[in-house]
């Protein structure tokens, strides 16, 4: 979700080239997707707009009023997230799914535990369902109504606080449709909390081929969400390609600020479109060797840094030159998988 409103982007193209520029970075960190909120005439109007501006895939998140709906449906937006319960009239759905179809628009079904249908919910209550298996039902009754209207570019999201039902929930459903998922677990809390929670759910998940998309929640910025959410997809073995991180914790024999030094260079590593591992070491006795495997990395002691490559010291340099040095070696081994790939 995206971190402001958007709806005086029509009068002020100042921030629409702050918001455009703030895509591209997010999209250089991993973003794939990116859903707006359109609480109002003035934002669709903004988004439509904006979705004329960038090549990232928009989703319009709708509540209450489907002609917001119909107002984005005149753009470029990916996809359109509404919950059928809370548009209206069967006629209003019938007409969003309508223009949909008319302009190749999928349709995101958003369920969570917050918006069980009263019927279900009293079953919950009466421990005749479980909660999981109410979100999994709930999702169904709103694809039928699609699947009625013939309309079939359908992605469904079912998410909870909790982790086990976000995992019971998708796997109920999946066990009943093909339909893709869009997973995450909803409130997730601040970074660590969130990052906790999300993790445990999609590597259960995504190990069982669970998922299409997922959305890191926290109470964060977008671009950690951004980044969480590319690391957890780099572990599960989702998203091969690109940087891999390895750093060293705080620790006794530290000679070198890690933490200032990857805090300098993460978002510009992760902007890399290669495939390589760059390890960022504490200390020089055991730097070269703990990152062995990298194929550039970086280890220092008092004044000195020294570079290293597949655990090979190559140069050592004054801490005062670690960022040019660094910067140096790493444009070599780019410049060298651009030749090799030639």
């Amino acid at each position: 979700m995206w971190k402001e409103g958007i709806e005086d982007l029509c009068e002020n193209p100042q921030k629409l080239e702050r918001i455009v520029n703030e895509i591209k970075e997010l999209e250089a960190l991993g973003c794939d997707i990116i859903r707006f909120a359109v609480p109002d005439m003035d934002s669709a109007h903004a988004l439509n707009l904006l979705s004329e501006k960038t090549q990232m895939p928009l989703v319009a998140d709708i509540h209450f009023d489907y002609r917001l709906a119909l107002e984005c449906c005149k753009s470029n937006v990916a996809a359109i997230r509404i919950n059928p319960g809370n548009i209206g009239s069967r006629e209003k759905v019938e007409a969003v799914a309508g223009e949909c179809k008319k302009n190749n628009i999928a349709i995101r079904i958003g369920v969570n535990s917050g918006s069980i249908p009263r019927d279900l919910d009293e079953m919950v209550i009466q421990n005749k369902i479980s909660r999981a298996k109410a979100l999994s039902l709930a999702a169904l009754r709103e694809v039928k109504i699609f699947e009625e209207l013939g309309f079939n570019n359908v992605v469904v999201s079912m998410k909870a606080s909790s982790v086990q039902e976000t995992i019971d929930a998708n796997k109920e459903f999946s066990n009943l449709s093909d339909i893709p998922l869009h997973i995450g677990v909803t409130e997730a809390g601040p970074l660590i909390t969130g990052v906790v929670k999300s993790s445990i759910a999609f590597y259960e998940l995504l190990k069982q081929n669970i998922g299409s998309t997922i959305r890191v929640s926290l109470s964060d910025s977008p671009e950690n969400e951004v980044k969480a959410g590319r690391y957890i997809l780099q572990e599960c073995g989702k998203k091969p390609n690109g940087i891999t991180l390895v750093s060293c914790p705080r620790c006794g024999r530290v000679g070198f600020d890690v933490h200032s030094f990857v805090s300098r260079w993460e978002n510009k590593l992760l902007a890399l479109d290669s495939n390589i591992t760059v390890a960022i070491m504490g200390c020089i006795v055991n730097g070269p060797g703990e990152g062995r495997h990298a194929d550039l990395g970086i280890a220092g002691g008092k004044d000195k840094v020294i570079i290293f490559r597949k655990g090979e010291i190559i140069k050592t340099v004054k801490s005062s030159e670690a960022d040019k040095e660094f910067e140096e070696q790493l444009n070599l081994i780019l410049n060298d998988r651009k030749s090799n790939d030639k």
